[in-house]
């Protein structure tokens, strides 16, 4: 273990980030009274062009006039490819309410963007007073942005999160699929003939997570596409909750409750996790390293795995 300590990230749920169009001002209450614990309040790719400008303002206005409780309320300005973005930046912080907490950053290549943005925000926050520090996440889309994810974690203090959004990911990586996040059918083993589907997405979604523990980022697992596939859904989430992810997103409210469900550390795992704590404890009274739960060996590193669960569910319920 190196002496210079990993930064713990930010300590808030973020089993859920549920993601709705700025110009559909209709759905806000519903995403308001929803279970998800991140709202994400889109001005990019569900925005038509021409729709940019009276999404913002639907966004602007909503921020101050929805009651969003206790949720993190984050909105996904344009990329830096486009010339939307630096009018998201300035109207959002110049004319919206205090209440916005995030903004998400999409299609990140290097930290270079990150500075930008992060250079344009506290301009404007000195100017117009603002007390409130915006928090940032980012989205890993591209073959650059996965290249540099290190570099793109370290690249401010306003960083919160880092998402795998797979659909722009696949196209800038030239991947042979149409679909959005889960197994893909021509991604498998054959053996004894049998097709066995792996997952394509997980070597990026290691290298997003080990980037976002180095610097103290919640890692988040992006979208899945078929929302009528429940299980594909719930497939997708658990394996990358086992990766050490910690929430996914929802782009439709019926998954809302799955993300939820796989993020949330059931009874049994925290009853078990509490056991190895007190196991441990009474070992170490007795002067032992490790001791046996179970019938497997437990040491000190079964306590920071099971302080883990521990803390997400006492965090959890606080919320």
């Amino acid at each position: 273990m190196s002496f210079r300590i990993q930064p713990q990230p930010v300590a808030r749920p973020n089993r859920c980030q549920l993601f709705g169009p700025g110009s559909r001002p209709a759905i806000f209450e519903k995403m308001a009274g929803s279970a998800a614990d991140v709202i994400n309040l889109d001005l990019e790719d569900s925005v038509a062009p021409d729709d940019k400008p009276e999404a913002r303002r639907n966004v602007i206005q909503a921020i101050g006039d929805v009651d969003w409780g206790k949720k993190t309320l984050s909105v996904r300005i344009n990329g830096l490819d486009s010339p939307y973005w630096y009018r998201d930046v300035v109207d959002l912080l110049e004319q919206a309410s205090d209440r916005l907490d995030q903004i998400m950053i999409p299609k990140v290549g290097n930290a270079g963007d990150i500075y930008a943005v992060d250079a344009l925000v506290t301009s404007i926050e000195a100017a117009m007073g603002r007390t409130k520090r915006i928090a940032f996440e980012v989205i890993i889309e591209s073959a650059a942005g996965i290249a540099h994810v290190e570099e793109i974690a370290a690249a401010s203090p306003r960083l919160q999160a880092m998402s795998l959004g797979a659909a722009d990911f696949a196209a800038s990586m030239g991947m042979q699929t149409t679909g959005i996040g889960g197994t893909q059918e021509n991604y498998y083993m054959h053996r004894e003939g049998q097709k066995y589907w792996s997952d394509p997405w997980h070597w990026a979604q290691a290298a997003i997570v080990a980037a976002c523990r180095t610097h103290g980022v919640l890692p988040v697992d992006g979208p899945f596409g078929d929302f009528s596939d429940e299980e594909g859904f719930l497939a997708q989430a658990r394996r990358s909750a086992t990766l050490g992810m910690v929430g996914k997103w929802a782009i439709h409210p019926r998954q809302v409750a799955l993300a939820n469900e796989v993020f949330t550390p059931s009874e049994a795992a925290v009853t078990e996790a509490r056991e190895i704590l007190a196991a441990m404890e009474k070992a170490k009274a007795e002067g032992q390293g490790a001791t046996v739960y179970k019938g497997r060996l437990v040491d000190i590193a079964s306590i920071k795995q099971a302080e883990v669960i521990v803390k997400q569910a006492e965090m959890i319920a606080a919320g």
